[in-house]
């Protein structure tokens, strides 16, 4: 029997289940923090009733490991010869696994919930890779507006110029293209696009002043100097706006630009893992927080 390497078994599993191959290689190291943070939390949370999670640094080191399967050992010393060949014995697996193939798993009604959650437009579509083309294009164009303004270290003032200037020249070019180009139609930029309807301007307006009242209730609540929950949510609010204000742009970007690009796309093919995670996560807050208002209010006393 030839060895086979593990990926390459694996992938003749998912292949023979009616799944895809894995086609994405992503390094171990890079995954190994987000492993530990996950196993970190579990430990946290394992006791209030969360499951353990697929991703663990342990099952990393395994998945990521360069072995092979091999019986050449077993024929050496023990006179071993497989009777069923690696063929036919992954076909009778797979044949015993019949509940586990891709046509009898249930399938998703309706959109996902990141795609929910992004709107389930165009900003959906591309930040979720649905439309490819779209996707690498909005990565084109922010790797442009990276070097051309974020890395030069460019002043606002500047850098929005510059910015300007391009959209500038991208419009007046894109309007004197013609209709089509090598059979390929180009899609004219109508002025309307820019423009806001009264109806989306009433909205803007109505969001900035639900802010404005909230922000008014808050401080009225404040000024009382009655609910503690408000004062710590301001506190820990604010922490982590002051946080936020250290990161430069530059950092800001670099981290910002493929978490979102990633995140959306990983908790799309993760949802109930992801879900349950969170859910464990914030009934651990939950309880914390009961925890703190009770020290910090004391008992009620009739």
């Amino acid at each position: 029997m030839e060895p086979i390497k593990f990926w390459e078994f694996t992938g003749n599993v998912c292949a023979g289940l009616g799944y895809e191959r894995p086609r994405i290689k992503v390094p171990a190291v890079a995954v190994l923090p987000v492993a530990h943070a996950i196993q970190w939390a579990y430990n946290l949370l394992g006791t209030y009733g969360m499951k353990l999670p697929v991703l663990i640094p342990s099952r990393i080191r395994l998945l990521s490991g360069n072995r092979s399967f091999s019986c050449a050992k077993a024929h050496e010393r023990l006179g071993y010869t497989p009777i069923v060949s690696l063929e036919d014995g992954l076909k009778r697996t797979i044949e015993s696994f019949s509940h586990l193939n891709a046509e009898n798993q249930p399938k998703r009604d309706g959109p996902s919930k990141a795609s929910l959650y992004l709107g389930n437009g165009r900003v959906a579509d591309t930040l979720l890779w649905k439309d490819t083309k779209k996707t690498l294009i909005v990565l084109l164009v922010l790797m442009g507006i990276y070097y051309s303004f974020i890395s030069s270290n460019s002043t606002i003032i500047t850098a929005t110029s510059k910015l300007l200037l391009m959209a500038a020249i991208f419009l007046f070019v894109h309007g004197r293209l013609p209709e089509k180009i090598f059979g390929y139609k180009i899609e004219k930029i109508h002025p309307s696009d820019f423009y806001w309807t009264e109806k989306k301007s009433y909205q803007v307006a109505h969001v900035l002043a639900s802010f404005w009242n909230v922000g008014i209730n808050i401080l009225e609540s404040l000024c009382k100097g009655k609910d503690w929950l408000v004062f710590l949510k301001v506190v820990l609010s604010l922490l982590i706006i002051g946080f936020i204000g250290t990161i430069s742009l530059h950092s800001l970007f670099v981290m910002g630009v493929p978490t979102t690009f990633l995140g959306f796309y990983l908790y799309e093919w993760n949802e109930e893992a992801l879900d349950g995670l969170v859910s464990d996560a914030l009934s651990y807050g939950y309880k914390l927080k009961s925890q703190i208002i009770h020290k910090v209010t004391g008992p009620k006393l009739d």
